[in-house]
Parts: C-alpha cells; sequence; structure tokens
C-alpha cells in the first residue's frame, strides 16, 4: 500500500487526544496549600491548565498555562512531571501533569476577569468546592476529597 494511502487510513481509523497541561503548584514555604483557579462557568475551583499548542512540550505549555491563568512565573525546566505523568480521560483527553512551587508570601496573583475570575491559596485541608475533574486528578496524587 502506498505511505500517503496507509498514513491516511491509520489517521482515519487510529483515535486522536487533545493533549492538555496541568500544574499542582504548593507553596514552597509549607506545601500545606495549593494554588486553585475559579473560572466563570465553572462549578467549584481548578487547577492552572490548558490545551497545549502545536509542537509544544507538555512542561513548556504548563509553564505559560500557568502565568496566562495566575500569573505565577515558574521557569520550565523547574515543573517536575507528577507520577503518573499522564492521565487519560475517556472522553478524549489526555492531561500531562506537572508539579512546582512557589513562595506564596511573596508570589502576585494576577488574573484577567475573562478566562480566570479568581487565584487563590488554599490550605490542603480546607480545599473549597472543586470542579469534578479537579477532584478527580488530585486523586491521582492523594490530594482532595478523592484521595485515595
Amino acid at each position: 500500500m502506498p505511505h500517503p494511502l496507509r498514513r491516511r487510513i491509520v489517521r482515519m481509523v487510529v483515535p486522536k487526544y487533545l493533549v492538555g497541561a496541568v500544574c499542582i503548584i504548593r507553596d514552597a514555604a509549607d506545601e500545606g496549600s495549593l494554588l486553585l483557579l475559579r473560572q466563570p462557568g465553572h462549578r467549584g475551583w481548578g487547577l492552572p491548565a490548558g490545551l497545549l499548542k502545536k509542537g509544544e512540550l507538555p512542561h513548556v505549555g504548563a509553564a505559560r498555562e500557568l502565568h496566562e491563568e495566575s500569573g505565577v512565573r515558574i521557569h520550565p525546566d523547574d515543573l517536575v512531571p507528577a507520577v503518573p505523568n499522564a492521565i487519560v480521560h475517556a472522553k478524549g483527553w489526555v492531561d500531562t501533569v506537572f508539579l512546582g512551587s512557589v513562595p506564596a508570601s511573596t508570589t502576585e496573583l494576577v488574573v484577567d476577569g475573562g478566562e480566570v475570575l479568581e487565584a487563590r491559596w488554599w490550605p490542603l485541608d480546607e480545599l473549597p468546592q472543586l470542579t469534578p475533574n479537579t477532584a478527580l486528578l488530585l486523586g491521582n496524587y492523594g490530594i482532595g476529597p478523592r484521595a485515595a
């Protein structure tokens, strides 16, 4: 079978996934607080996250999304891949997850008021209502109401 035809058939048959990057950012001073965002149209608080751009490395996309949504700057190389690093969702997307920390007391949180309404540090033992996807994702890492 000619290569172009074979490639076209494979692209039609193989499932396609959207790939995103998620940041779990803790307070560097005590690791007891977590950065969460409140977005319009969402019931509950979520993590800084977004889709990767074409050809963008996951850790670079995670750092970009973190800065765009919360104003927090972390060099991509300072983000550590979580274990497991990828969470595959049944509805057709994959989240690559990265861990990081910044000093909450000296890190200014800046939101645009459109995509993100509010960014805030929450103590791990006083987490607010989380979006269902956030609760599920954090549960994989032993955090929040869905922690095993």
